[in-house]
């Protein structure tokens, strides 16, 4: 009887297992504003969806490093749904403040840009299976802009 339990049991998660699964890529990283509280960047997402009808998407959750520090980390709860078999754009916005910044002037006057890495867990409502997280992870710099550039 148990090795028909276990038989049972692979073949469960061998199914599991072969379900196609969305998958998702961190297609950039930039600055999309600059206000008197702030800076945003901006984390633009593909997620590939293979499934024929819109899946929930629970939760998206983030932490953006930078001189090995955590300088931003949050969530956003409920940021809506996939569509079906489409490839759809998200925009994650993160707001660092001004004071967290100030503190990465040593990064920031060696070479005039901001080294990051971003860590994001999507977490995408599958049927069956429940909450799937897909972990992605970037390192990159974001070039700031110079007065050469503004004028």
């Amino acid at each position: 009887m148990a090795n028909f339990v276990d038989k049972a049991k692979n073949f469960v998660a061998e199914k599991i297992a072969e379900i196609p699964k969305p998958e998702a890529s961190i297609e950039d990283v930039d600055i999309k504003g600059v206000s008197g509280d702030g800076v945003t960047y901006n984390a633009k997402v593909g997620v590939k969806n293979p499934y024929g009808h819109s899946l929930p998407i629970c939760e998206i959750s983030y932490t953006l490093k930078s001189a090995g520090r955590v300088i931003m980390s949050g969530n956003m709860p409920d940021p809506g749904s996939l569509p079906g078999n489409e490839t759809t754009m998200l925009e994650v916005p993160m707001k660092v403040p001004h004071s967290v910044i100030v503190s990465l002037v040593r990064d920031i006057g060696a070479d005039w840009d901001i080294d990051y890495e971003l860590d994001l867990g999507l977490t995408i409502d599958l049927p069956i299976i429940g909450n799937f997280t897909i972990p992605l992870s970037t390192k990159g710099e974001i070039k700031l802009p110079t007065l050469k550039d503004i004028f």
